[in-house]
């Protein structure tokens, strides 16, 4: 009897660590549990869900240095890997203390591959909807003092490819994106499968592009290595842009190279519903008239603004200065090319744009425009930046500003195609200068300012992607001053049209090349 009833007494005793859990902890258990495969798994939804949106986390490395997080941020950096592929992490609940609707947990996280241990200190609080992380603290070490200490190491990963020189893409989800070909069609492209779906109901009139031999033209029009050798110019497909309150009001905006009877061409913009697969209600907003043949310098580059208007560029059509009239295209305010352009988001003119004297275009914004391919929003001023092809050198960066005459052609950094193109400038004109501009020719494109998480020491720079030598430039601004530049990926070039971040801060390139790419820009520092 008594080995009999220390049996029993030992069995009550190992019987006590498994008590039954309550229905709250159960549900907590649920919320942690969440967040534990999400950060094991690769899941920053599963992560996101399991947090009170924009709790903030601290991630303290001494008593003079705190950096804290959102959990919208903190889930992003788990974008990064595929999503179901494990990180080598371990994770395991230590502890639930529940008091009435507020709750505090504590879980053990073993990363082994870097030989480090830590606990994560979580406070949790009950809604009409359950349980929700509302804090973070960890005690993990070493953490870098600041993000700027990270070393970046920027890789490339093609993501998709056999694409027709695509041009622009815009962002449904951050597996989805609308993505537009210069030489192909408007595509839904899945990013996470590779999957492709042409988008029905696209006008019909689109210009394609065409290759012309230089050695037609006279000596001194394509200067050096140009000359004598055979060009393709730009028609078809430009920019892809989403209503700014989509998917409430689901429009798709298009600005491409258009054609008419003549084939005579210019730049167009039209918008449409995105219902499904189909564009319908397709209704044109702006035609940059008169048509004109020659395939080259349409612009096409749009934003929408702060104010919910939206800017579109119009590039001036002329390849040699000596095409312009005594009055420059893109100086006349009569002319619609070589200009900005200001709409609304249904194409009507905004009551408050500047006044450029009587037979002004409608819309008129800014004028003395080459050729503008990318316009960007800032994202903390809302101020509005674009990129400027010059001739020989004299590529820009810009910063919009209304009314303003950007100087093409009285005034450009670079030289001429035409030699003695000398045009007579008349008196009086205020010019606003570009903010930078290159010494060598980089043909910028696309621009975006980073936001992301990978590479902390980037976010606020503005990245430039351009056709020239395949570069890719890091822009670091103070205010409207350039105080650094960076050329990313001098080894690994490709002719670039479009750098585009999603919506959980990843780094996409698009490539302009017959076998046109998607490329995904991580950091191996991070891996």
């Amino acid at each position: 009897m008594k080995h009999l009833g220390f049996a029993l007494l030992l069995l009550i005793a190992l019987a006590l660590p498994c008590r039954a859990q309550s229905g709250e902890e159960v549900r907590i258990r649920t919320t942690l549990q969440q967040f534990i495969d999400g950060t094991t798994y690769n899941y920053p939804d599963t992560i996101a869900q399991a947090f009170y949106p924009n709790t903030r986390m601290f991630l303290h490395n001494d008593a003079d240095t705190v950096w804290t997080v959102s959990a919208e941020e903190y889930a992003s950096w788990y974008s990064r890997r595929p999503p179901g592929t494990r990180n080598a992490r371990y994770s395991r609940i230590m502890a639930i203390d529940i008091v009435g609707t507020a709750a505090y947990a504590r879980i053990e996280v073993d990363v082994p591959s870097f030989g480090n241990r830590y606990e994560d200190l979580l406070l949790l609080k009950k809604f009409d909807h359950g349980w929700k992380i509302v804090g973070k603290v960890t005690s993990a070490s070493p953490i870098p003092t600041s993000p700027e200490h990270w070393a970046p190491k920027p890789s490339q990963t093609v993501i998709m490819e056999g694409l027709a020189h695509p041009w622009s893409m815009v962002f449904l989800s951050e597996a989805e994106a609308l993505l537009a070909e210069k030489d192909g069609t408007l595509l839904r492209v899945n990013l996470a499968d590779s999957t492709r779906t042409p988008i029905m109901g696209l006008p019909t009139d689109v210009a394609r592009a065409v290759t012309i031999d230089t050695s037609a033209h006279p000596k001194g029009t394509f200067p050096g290595p140009l000359h004598g050798q055979t060009m393709a110019f730009n028609a078809g497909w430009f920019q892809v842009l989403l209503h700014p309150n989509y998917p409430a009001e689901p429009f798709v905006y298009l600005s491409y190279a258009a054609e008419n009877e003549e084939r005579a061409s210019t730049t167009k913009l039209i918008r449409g519903r995105l219902e499904g697969n189909q564009l319908t209600q397709v209704e044109t907003l702006f035609v940059a008239e008169p048509y004109t043949h020659g395939l080259f310098h349409y612009g096409g580059g749009m934003a929408f603004g702060p104010d919910g208007k939206l800017y579109l560029a119009t590039g001036e059509r002329n390849l040699f200065e000596y095409n312009n009239p005594p009055l420059p295209v893109a100086q006349d305010p009569t002319d619609p090319r070589g200009k900005i352009i200001r709409l609304n988001p249904d194409g009507s003119i905004p009551t408050d744009n500047p006044d450029f004297g009587p037979g002004a275009v409608p819309g008129l914004y800014a004028l003395g425009i080459r050729a503008a391919q990318g316009l960007t929003q800032h994202p903390e001023t809302g101020e509005i930046w674009f990129s400027e092809h010059g001739t020989l050198q004299g590529d820009e960066l810009n910063c919009m500003q209304e009314g303003a005459n950007y100087g093409w052609p009285y005034r450009t950094t670079g030289s001429y195609r035409t030699a003695d193109y000398a045009p007579v400038v008349p008196e009086g004109i205020n010019f606003t200068n570009p903010v930078y501009s290159w010494a060598q020719t980089v043909a910028p494109t696309g621009i975006t300012f980073y936001t992301g998480r990978a590479f902390p020491q980037w976010r606020g720079n503005l990245i430039v992607p351009g056709l020239s030598r395949g570069s890719l430039w890091r822009v670091v601004l103070e205010g409207k001053e350039v105080v650094a530049t960076e050329e990313l990926f001098i080894h690994q070039r490709h002719r670039l049209r479009k750098a585009v971040v999603s919506p959980r801060g990843i780094l996409y390139l698009l490539t302009d090349e017959d076998n046109g790419k998607i490329i995904r820009v991580d950091n191996e520092a991070n891996r």
